[in-house]
């Protein structure tokens, strides 16, 4: 192996060799406490320190680094303390995940580490946002995220490396080709001779790099760095290494052929660099022994830490507290200076307001720019806000639903426009699986809005009609609104933008520009879980969201005779039971109208929330309308049919006269 020591002095070349021995003897001392059962699972970087250390060691303190699960010589060369890493590895409380999570899937701010969810793909796309911000504040940093061969097959891959180039950003990719994903070789993970070539499709550059030789890895990463800060740009690169262990300790290595085993073991990073500096008498016999007496030291001092402090421990109330980042809502009260506007412009203004109140928010979505979007809510929005702030995208919603994500981690906040609410499925991991349990995870905000434009009765087909906020409703960390009314629709919007968790905010196409109202011009806000009494009543209790809500109106302005209490959910998570409860307390009959297709519907939830609490008020069967189990249909007279409209009244005077 060759090294080129070009102007670095002796203290950093020892420096990189500790940094590097460090991480290999926590391993090699985890392997022990593994086989001992005091630690439950490892996944070992033995062989790939080079790759983990001189990237980190390259770049600046203050620049994010996104690592994978084999990557300790990032989390040690940021200087982690080793007892709060330790404590992670056994649930214990001074690690990063309060027992939530193991191993290295957690972040740290005080560090700019950002750890891995298992599901790979999506970390790309958060270090697209992540390197956005830094390019929107001009800082002139980079952002290293890490990536395996395997994962280079997902097709957040793809998206975040297409996103990075089309905005420049400045994002070191860093791919570590180890040989294996898990069992499976690199041929039969992909057909061409180099990922790295991949580069040239996305229309950018790349770099091979020995990512077993220390010095070529801190020297070409540096080089790159300072070129970058320069002048913003992605660059991709394949380090060519290789996994000593198996995928994890379980998995064994009985599927590598011994032959390479050996071949990358005369590789090791390590022992090739400390004998090239003995040579070069920059170490000695005696430095090395010191170090490895240094180093055993400090892991037996913070693993006496880890192992001294008690298991975690909790309580129902602090977990669900958890669940979501704390939110001190401020109640902007609504002015008496109103105008009669549509839904649709209601919610362009509270996007604009919020642009105007919020430097550092930022929209994002497919269209939305100078075409305004497919349904004009942005449209003027670049003149007044620019490009930087008002970003068409490329198709790719994972990626989008990830930058945002990577926005809402350094500091900014930013809102995604799913063109129509049906596309969020291909966005759909990182919402239920990143946004939905970062805080619960490690404590980290998700201040990111998805508006989801959504649901029937405009002859759209299964793809463009869908109301499908049950998707999300059962995903705990996650908020979801549905508006009625136009001044619902701006002040719940409002509020989700200064939420700093996540939230689904569904927008009802059919409404867009047929409900009007008098809305305050002002700014203001309303609060998440508080339903509006549409209408008082004694006979019957009807509840119900968005089209719903307009749809029992109409049946009851046809049927004044029927005693009804209308309530408005307004937003489904958090769920205003209370006032569900009181008021089936009060008339003793509930019916619920959604549009979703029935079964697993919130109607569900609902009904045996209110069975629950509420039976013995109950002089009938709690009953819940639906639109009928099939996929949403196109032909206007099957749209008819399938949603729930005219089913209702027949439920409604059946409930009555129960």
């Amino acid at each position: 192996m060759r090294y080129h020591i070009g102007n670095l002095e002796n203290e950093v070349l020892v420096d990189l060799y500790e940094k590097m021995l460090k991480p290999r003897m926590i391993e090699e001392k985890m392997l022990i406490l593994l086989r001992q059962g005091k630690i439950s699972k490892w996944f070992s970087g033995i062989g790939q320190e080079a790759i983990s250390v001189g990237v980190t060691a390259a770049l600046k303190a203050e620049e994010y680094i996104l690592p994978m699960h084999r990557n300790l010589g990032v989390f040690t060369t940021r200087e982690v303390p080793l007892n709060r890493l330790f404590s992670q590895w056994q649930g214990k409380s001074s690690g990063f995940t309060k027992g939530r999570d193991r191993s290295f899937h957690f972040g740290s701010q005080e560090h700019k580490i950002v750890g891995m969810i298992s599901h790979l793909g999506p970390q790309l796309g958060v270090a697209d946002g992540i390197a956005l911000a830094e390019k929107l504040r001009k800082t002139k940093r980079v952002t290293a995220v890490f990536t395996g061969e395997g994962a280079t097959s997902e097709g957040d891959f793809h998206e975040a490396l297409n996103v990075a180039s089309v905005w420049n950003l400045p994002v070191l990719f860093c791919i570590e080709n180890n040989g294996y994903g898990l069992s499976t070789p690199t041929n039969e993970q992909y057909n061409c001779e180099h990922l790295a070539d991949r580069a040239k499709g996305y229309g950018m550059e790349c770099r091979i790099i020995d990512g077993n030789n220390i010095l070529e890895v801190h020297s070409k990463v540096a080089e790159l760095c300072k070129a970058i800060r320069k002048r913003p740009r992605p660059i991709l690169l394949e380090f060519k290494t290789f996994r000593m262990r198996g995928h994890e300790e379980a998995s064994g290595t009985k599927y590598v052929p011994q032959k390479l085993m050996k071949k990358w073991a005369q590789k090791d990073p390590i022992t090739n660099y400390e004998d090239f500096l003995l040579k070069k008498g920059v170490l000695t016999e005696a430095n090395i022994a010191a170090s490895k007496t240094r180093i055993t030291e400090e892991i037996n001092a913070n693993l006496a830490l880890a192992f001294e402090e008690p298991m975690m421990e909790s309580s129902e109330t602090k977990e669900l507290n958890d669940v979501y980042h704390n939110f001190d809502f401020e109640h902007l009260k609504l002015s008496e200076n109103t105008k009669d506007i549509r839904l649709v412009d209601a919610i362009s203004e509270a996007l604009r307001q919020s642009m105007e109140r919020h430097n550092e928010l930022v929209i994002m979505g497919q269209d939305i720019a100078e075409y305004g979007g497919v349904f004009k809510i942005t449209e003027g929005f670049t003149k007044m806000f620019g490009k930087n702030r008002v970003r068409n995208t490329p198709i790719c919603e994972s990626a989008i639903v990830s930058a945002a994500m990577g926005l809402s981690i350094n500091g900014m906040k930013a809102i995604v426009e799913m063109q129509f609410a049906d596309f969020v499925s291909s966005g759909f991991n990182p919402i239920v699986n990143y946004l939905a349990k970062t805080n619960y995870r490690w404590a980290e905000k998700a201040d990111v809005v998805i508006r989801m434009p959504c649901g029937g009765g405009v002859g759209a087909g299964p793809f463009h009609s869908q109301t499908n906020e049950a998707w999300f409703t059962k995903t705990p960390g996650l908020k979801v609104a549905y508006p009625a009314f136009p001044k619902d629709a701006k002040g719940l919007l409002n509020t989700a933008i200064n939420d700093p968790n996540p939230v689904l905010f569904f927008e009802h196409k059919g409404l867009y520009r047929s409900i009007y109202g008098a809305v305050p011009e002002n700014y203001y806000t309303l609060p998440f879980g508080k339903a509006a009494r549409i209408r008082e009543g004694n006979a019957v209790t009807i509840a119900s969201y968005g089209a719903g809500v307009h749809w029992a109106l109409e049946v009851l302005d046809g049927h004044p005779e029927i005693d009804a209490e209308l309530l408005d959910l307004r937003t489904l998570k958090p769920l205003d039971i209370e006032s569900v409860c009181a008021s089936v307390k009060k008339t003793n009959r509930l019916i619920i109208l959604q549009e979703d297709s029935l079964f697993g519907g919130i109607a569900s939830d609902i009904a045996a929330m209110v069975m629950e609490n509420c039976f013995e008020y109950l002089d009938a069967p709690v009953k819940r309308v639906g639109s009928l189990e099939t996929p949403i249909p196109f032909a206007t007279n099957l749209e008819a049919n399938y949603l729930p409209k005219k089913r209702f009244e027949k439920e409604l005077k059946a409930l009555l006269a129960y």
